[in-house]
């Protein structure tokens, strides 16, 4: 049983892990791609044109293997987790069905006529579709994490006698306290990892000393977006979330913090330390006192519950995971900060340009939004076990009986190697897209 369950998650994490790396950037890109599009309706400069149509083949081809890595994923509700979708399917199929007929569908069909239809129908029709496209990608997000809001905290359901749940109030669903702040700092997330691309695209054109009008532009876009919505994922949303996670997962918050131990006159944030599972301790920490109960509660000696004011079962089972995957998260988010802030400084001293070590620095931090998204990710789904539901359904609850481990074995390893070939693929064609570059070919 253990093995099953393992193997289990094991494949559902690749697959979703693998999956998230083209959703984060779509989401992001299609609102940088708006503002392309609407600087050209008011400028009728070319370039903004040109950069909106340009990024659009980018979220094209990221937009198409979502789709393509997304599939496995939605079939193993039915294989690796028969139960749990027997069980909450009256639930999650509700916002899983409408972000697949309204949200996919609105943002597939305006992404066509984006791509194909700019003469045909005009310039304001054509920023319409592109904002359809925005509107459809954000839309996505949030019936998804309205479906994982509501396995972080479950709410407007009823448990029948066979242990299904139904839903006894639709509007709970969209109105759970988990889901707003989860989305915006999600979205905020994206457009960072966003931001990143737009900008490192900029700089490379830059230091190549190619199509430079191209690449100003898109470095300047991107370190302005990338400054704002990485503040903003650190505070409000990022502090709102924290603040979530204390409230309806106590033992959780206390488990990602590293609080073994509950401090009586308040409790102290950890910047550095090492899990020792054994001692019951952090080791090697380095800490700054009261910090976290003045940020969670807005009182310096407020006391904030320890790892050992709890059950075990009311505890993730996997803490140091989880206590890194957070952390990790943090420290990135808080290193993306600093850098689009020197970049913007820079940029409004007109230095930015010409500062090849910041180009670089920006080029090759590219990689690391997308690691930040996927330990937030981690966060919070570590954070949530043992439990799909939260302390409602356990996960060895939901996996499927007949469905051996080495068939989920088998299987993981062929996706592993199919995912190799079409991450070698996206590769090539962002790579043949970035090469070629916005700037229009003359005959």
């Amino acid at each position: 049983m253990e093995d099953m369950i393992f193997y289990d998650r094991l494949q559902f994490a690749f697959t979703i892990t693998f999956h998230y790396i083209f959703p984060q950037l779509t989401m992001g890109l299609s609102l940088l791609i708006v503002f392309f599009k609407w600087k050209f309706l008011r400028t009728n400069i070319d370039k903004y044109n040109n950069a909106a149509k340009f990024f659009m083949k980018i979220f094209a081809i990221n937009f198409t293997m979502g789709v393509v890595t997304g599939i496995p994923m939605e079939f193993q509700f039915g294989t690796n987790w028969a139960k749990f979708s027997e069980l909450t399917g009256g639930i999650i199929g509700q916002t899983l069905a409408m972000e697949g007929m309204f949200s996919f569908f609105l943002e597939s069909s305006f992404l066509a006529l984006f791509i194909f239809g700019e003469k045909l129908m005009g310039q304001k029709l054509h920023f319409l579709t592109g904002f359809l496209v925005f509107l459809g990608s954000w839309a996505s997000g949030w019936f998804i994490l309205a479906t994982n809001a509501w396995m972080q905290h479950p709410v407007g359901f009823e448990i029948l006698d066979n242990g299904k749940f139904v839903l006894n109030n639709f509007s709970a669903l969209f109105s759970n306290p988990w889901l707003l702040p989860a989305f915006l700092h999600n979205q905020l997330a994206s457009v960072v990892t966003s931001s990143f691309v737009v900008a490192s695209i900029g700089s490379f054109y830059i230091l190549r000393k190619k199509q430079i009008e191209y690449g100003k532009l898109f470095l300047k876009t991107g370190v302005i977006f990338g400054l704002i919505s990485s503040v903003l994922l650190a505070f409000p949303t990022g502090d709102w979330n924290a603040k979530n996670v204390a409230k309806h997962q106590p033992g959780s918050f206390a488990a990602m913090e590293g609080i073994f131990k509950t401090e009586e006159k308040g409790a102290e944030i950890v910047l550095i330390g090492q899990p020792n599972m054994v001692a019951k301790k952090l080791d090697n920490k380095i800490a700054v006192p009261n910090v976290l109960s003045f940020l969670t509660y807005q009182e310096w000696d407020k006391q904030v519950p320890g790892m050992d004011q709890f059950k075990k079962e009311e505890l993730p089972d996997n803490i140091p995971a989880l206590y890194y995957s957070y952390h990790i998260m943090v420290g990135l988010g808080t290193v993306f900060i600093g850098v689009m802030l020197v970049a913007f400084i820079f940029l409004w001293r007109h230095k930015l340009y010409k500062t090849k070590i910041l180009l670089w620095t920006i080029m090759f931090l590219v990689p690391f939004p997308y690691i930040a998204n996927l330990t937030g990710w981690y966060t919070a789904e570590l954070g949530r076990q043992p439990y799909l539901v939260y302390g409602l359904l356990k996960t060895a609850d939901g996996i499927s009986p007949t469905v051996s481990s080495g068939n989920t074995l088998f299987t993981l390893l062929g996706f592993v190697a199919l995912y190799m070939l079409l991450g070698l693929l996206f590769l090539l064609l962002v790579g043949k897209a970035i090469n070629q570059g916005p700037k229009p070919q003359t005959h």
